[in-house]
C-alpha cells in the first residue's frame, strides 16, 4: 500500500512527518509520497514560491527511505484536486492507495470535488490525537468505517480508519508567525530546513515584499494572509 500526504508544506515540519511515519509503520507502507500543493482551492495561497516549498520537502524527506517526493502538482495547471492527483497515480502504480488526512482536513471531505471518485481509488486514514471524539459519523460513512489495518483487506478502497497518532502542537501558521518576529524555526522542523529557510529569508519580509499597511503590523497571521490574497 502506498500512503499519500499532500498539503501546502509552507512549511513542512515535524507534525507533518511524525504523522506519517506513524502511519507508514502502523500500516506497513510500502512508500509514503509527499505531493506539495500548487494551487489550494480552500485554502489561502501559500506564502513561500512553489519552488521552496519542493526543495523544504525534499531536504525534510531526504533521510527516511519510506519518504518519497512527488511534485505532479506543482507540474499539472490549476487548482490541485485530490481527486486529480489519485487518477495519475493509480494509473502509475498498482498498488492499493491510502489517501492521508488529518482530523480537521476530514471533516470537509465529502465537500471536496469528485469526493465520492476518490473512495472509489483509495482508502482514508485519518490522523488523530489520543481520546479525540469525532462527530456523530454521518451517512455516507456507515459501512466504510473499519476498526484496524485488517479492515481493509475486504476491499481495495472506499475504506475509512480513524488512527490515533502522537500530536505534536506544531503548526505552519505558528512557524510563519515567528518567522515575522524574528524568531527561529530550529526544533520545530529537521534542521536542513530550518538552514533553508534561514539561508532564503522566507516568512521573514511579510511587510517589504507584500507592501502590507503600517495599519496590519499589529494583526495576526491569518488576517495578514487573507489580506495578501485579496490585495496581492
Amino acid at each position: 500500500m502506498i500512503g499519500i500526504m499532500g498539503g501546502t508544506f509552507d512549511p513542512i515540519h515535524f507534525g507533518h512527518l511524525r504523522s506519517a511515519l506513524e502511519v507508514c509503520e502502523r500500516l506497513s507502507l510500502s512508500q509514503v509520497r509527499f505531493i506539495p500543493c500548487k494551487v489550494p482551492p480552500h485554502r489561502a495561497q501559500p506564502m513561500a514560491s512553489p519552488e521552496d516549498r519542493l526543495k523544504m520537502v525534499a531536504l525534510a524527506v531526504q533521510n527516511t527511505p519510506e519518504f518519497r517526493l512527488d511534485d505532479r502538482e506543482l507540474r499539472r495547471e490549476g487548482a490541485s484536486y485530490s481527486v486529480d492527483t489519485l487518477t495519475s497515480l493509480c494509473a502509475e502504480f498498482d498498488e492499493p492507495m491510502i489517501l492521508m488526512l488529518g482530523a480537521d482536513a476530514f471533516l470537509g471531505f465529502n465537500h471536496w470535488k469528485n469526493w465520492r471518485a476518490i473512495l472509489e481509488m483509495a482508502h482514508v486514514v485519518v490522523s488523530c490525537r489520543p481520546g479525540y471524539k469525532f462527530p456523530k459519523l454521518e451517512s455516507w460513512l456507515k459501512g466504510r468505517v473499519v476498526d484496524n489495518v485488517e479492515g481493509f483487506q475486504s476491499s481495495r478502497t472506499g475504506k475509512l480508519l480513524f488512527l490515533e497518532v502522537t500530536q505534536l502542537a506544531i503548526s505552519a501558521t505558528d512557524i510563519r508567525r515567528q518567522r515575522l518576529e524574528s524568531l527561529s524555526a530550529r526544533y520545530l522542523m529537521p534542521l536542513e530546513v530550518a538552514d533553508y529557510i534561514d539561508k532564503n529569508n522566507l516568512y521573514c519580509h511579510l511587510f517589504q515584499k507584500n507592501k502590507i499597511p503600517k495599519e496590519h503590523k499589529n494583526t495576526n497571521i491569518i488576517d495578514l494572509e487573507h489580506h495578501l490574497v485579496l490585495n496581492g
